[in-house]
């Protein structure tokens, strides 16, 4: 009879899913001396692979890429799920957590384009694709005469309507074009002071059942301290925002020694009114810092702004 596996990884049937999947657990046999192949990856279909025909927000937002995933985590079907940490939604079904992630790549977003080298090269009424409402509305405050077009997909989905001429520039996360070995494609980079990036962008994160606790104890070697402090402080700025799909927000965290600053923005959909605010602290108190700066942009917003934003 076989043996079971030593662990069960769950995760979506992407290839950046897959490579960040194998990642884990290249590292997991490396930290605990068992072979990788002892080490199941489970491949799960999820809503937000299946949705294709209109943008994330309209379906219901964060978390379509990794309910299913939670689900199988919840029955007992995998062990961990691996998670690119900017999809997850702020609150967690019950008994699940994020315990661990993984050293942090490059949080800026990559412009690409096959004829221009930056945004500001790009002409007058350029069409520009994403469907990522946060890069939206800070396109349209920096260049508001850009045709926005939807741009749904894969990486190697969108770069190939790049190619077939949908739209004259992009913008995808530079972690992602890294971990795929895609980085010549990357024409320039967006600065992030500029334009923060989404929240937790680049960390994968590792999620488990809060009572398993052997998962526990294999997952916590995984862990990068660093990148842990600087996600819950913009996780914790989204679970005040709570922030969905539905609603454009950058944050950007710096850390100098024990000392941590998170800028975080929220903005209009159109990108004409937004409020940008900073907050500092020490390090270990990471997640306070992001629920006070939430708090204390809720407050700048005012009520209009709150409910045009449904926050």
């Amino acid at each position: 009879m076989q043996s079971a596996p030593f662990l069960t990884i769950g995760t979506r049937g992407s290839m950046l899913a897959l490579m960040q999947a194998h990642l884990v657990r290249r590292l997991l046999s490396e930290a605990h001396h068992v072979a990788e192949d002892e080490i199941a990856v489970k491949v799960i279909s999820t809503s937000g692979d299946r949705i294709t025909d209109r943008p994330l927000s309209e379906a219901g937002g964060k978390g379509l890429f990794s309910k299913e995933i939670e689900a199988a985590l919840a029955s007992g079907e995998v062990d961990v799920g691996v998670h690119s940490t900017k999809d997850m939604a702020s609150e967690l079904p019950e008994g699940l957590g994020l315990v661990a992630f993984l050293e942090r790549e490059d949080v800026r977003d990559a412009f690409i384009s096959n004829r221009f080298g930056s945004l500001a090269e790009l002409p007058e009424g350029a069409k520009f694709g994403t469907s990522s409402i946060r890069r939206a509305a800070q396109l349209r405050r920096a260049r508001p005469d850009l045709d926005i077009v939807p741009f749904r997909g894969n990486v190697d989905t969108r770069l190939g309507k790049l190619e077939a001429g949908i739209a004259d520039a992009t913008l995808l996360a530079a972690a992602g074009l890294h971990r795929l070995q895609k980085a010549d494609r990357i024409t320039s980079y967006l600065d992030p002071q500029e334009f923060p990036p989404a929240p937790a962008q680049g960390a994968i994160g590792i999620e488990i059942r809060l009572s398993d606790k052997r998962t526990a104890n294999l997952v916590k070697a995984l862990n990068h301290e660093t990148t842990e402090r600087a996600v819950a402080a913009e996780r914790g700025l989204l679970s005040t925002l709570d922030g969905s799909c539905r609603t454009p927000i950058g944050a950007l965290t710096e850390m100098d020694g024990a000392n941590l600053k998170l800028t975080a923005e929220i903005l209009s959909p159109e990108g004409s009114d937004f409020f940008r605010l900073s907050d500092e602290g020490r390090v270990s108190e990471a997640a306070e810092i992001g629920r006070r700066l939430g708090q204390r942009l809720l407050a700048a917003a005012g009520p209009e702004f709150r409910l045009k934003l449904g926050l």
